[in-house]
């Protein structure tokens, strides 16, 4: 079961309706959800340029790392699938329950309560829900 977004008032967040761009601008750009506080003129939410470039130097790194969880979260799970196939098919379990212990205490340890959410959330995408 996946969780909506909230946005920081509390509010579900959904995007902005789609308005014709004024300014003569791409369709698609105008299509794109403004973030809280950000405005046409100032996308990084603020207008001081030497903030604004660390918020795009930043924003730039996050999205590397987006990547990489990504990919990481992509070969973990085949890995995971794979494990289960060749445990199943020579006769073994469908699932090790100790393993998993492990794996949720590991998390819990390192990232507290929403380190088990996200260890649920990588067993169930290699060895499907329950």
């Amino acid at each position: 079961m996946m969780t909506d977004v909230v946005e920081q008032n509390g509010g579900p967040a959904r995007p902005d309706p789609v308005q014709a761009p004024a300014d003569g601008s791409t369709p698609e750009a105008a299509a794109l959800p403004v973030e809280s506080g950000e405005t046409a003129d100032a996308p990084t939410g603020t207008v001081e340029p030497t903030a604004a470039a660390r918020i795009v130097q930043i924003r730039e790194r996050i999205d590397e790392i987006d990547h990489a969880l990504i990919t990481l979260w992509q070969e973990r799970a085949a890995l995971s699938r794979e494990v289960g196939a060749t445990r199943m098919a020579s006769g073994g379990t469908r699932l090790v329950l100790s393993r998993e212990r492990d794996i949720l205490e590991r998390f819990r340890l390192a990232l507290g309560a929403d380190g088990t959410q996200l260890a649920l959330l990588l067993l169930r995408a290699g060895r499907g829900p329950l």
